[in-house]
């Protein structure tokens, strides 16, 4: 019960820090310091990355309309007027091209380098400096884009270039944990004149090819002879961070309607700076 516990503790945090650009890698390296799964360090590997599938549901569950390219409700763009056709949503279908596209940057280094950068930056002080660098890069950002008027205003004006260029952003976020998939991704987008809701909701679509790429790898890498223990634990995690997530992307989507991400930025820069004095006071102590 102990376990479901932590599991459920853990799965709160990944369900708020999964959308708010804040890093969730980062938060669940630290929460793994004070709370520390009773199991082995390839489960607890796994358990990271896998409960993020309950977050990414609550995306499929709120845009269930946007995302399902099939039926003739609400169908403005239909491939044709008869027939099959007329079930096909061509918006939606273009939309999962422009995801396609976006996601090549990081499934190519994903399958080349996901063990080196597992093996060589996933620790505290890597995560830390994404915290503040990418934190004071939010500051600037918004600081540059007030003001300006988005040139990008829906997501069916988003361009395949578009796209590509936030992948490249993704990219980042792949390479040095605690950059913050969904920050990198909505700063790329803010850079080149995307609006706030189109860069977060955007960014939201992208996190569900992605993660279950994420999470089939690590599954694949950990094997599929799970104990009731290990089932209960994950399960804990993934349902929870399912549920906190259905209210985390409402907020952050109203949120963003009437503020900028300036305040997540002075966040991000306040923990990295307690990450880095918690982390060299622990070295110090050895």
């Amino acid at each position: 019960m102990w376990e479901i516990i932590k599991a459920v503790i853990i799965g709160i945090v990944e369900g708020i820090t999964e959308w708010m650009p804040i890093s969730s890698t980062g938060h669940i390296i630290l929460v793994s310091e004070f709370i520390d799964l009773d199991k082995s360090q390839d489960f607890k590997d796994m358990f990271d990355v896998v409960i993020q599938l309950g977050a990414i549901m609550a995306v499929v569950v709120i845009f269930w309309s946007k995302l399902w390219p099939f039926g003739k409700k609400n169908n403005n763009v239909p491939l044709s007027d008869k027939g099959f056709g007329s079930y096909v949503k061509k918006d939606i279908f273009i939309m999962w091209f422009k995801v396609l596209v976006a996601c090549i940057p990081s499934i190519i280094v994903g399958l080349t380098l996901n063990d080196w950068i597992k093996a060589n930056l996933y620790n505290e002080w890597v995560i830390a400096a994404a915290l503040i660098v990418f934190g004071i890069a939010f500051i600037v950002v918004e600081n540059w884009n007030k003001g300006r008027t988005p040139k990008i205003n829906t997501i069916g004006e988003l361009t395949y270039r578009a796209a590509l260029i936030i992948g490249c952003f993704q990219l980042i976020a792949a390479l040095f944990p605690g950059t913050s998939r969904s920050g990198a991704t909505i700063i790329g987008a803010l850079l080149i004149g995307v609006s706030r809701t189109v860069a977060a909701e955007f960014t939201f679509y992208l996190a569900v090819p992605v993660m279950f790429g994420a999470s089939l790898l690590e599954v694949m890498d950990f094997g599929t002879d799970f104990t009731k223990s290990e089932i209960a634990v994950l399960a804990a995690g993934m349902i929870t961070a399912f549920l906190v997530s259905l209210f985390v992307i409402k907020f952050l989507m109203d949120y963003i309607k009437k503020h900028d991400f300036k305040v997540f930025g002075w966040y991000r820069i306040a923990l990295g700076i307690l990450v880095l004095i918690y982390f060299t006071a622990k070295l110090l102590a050895k």
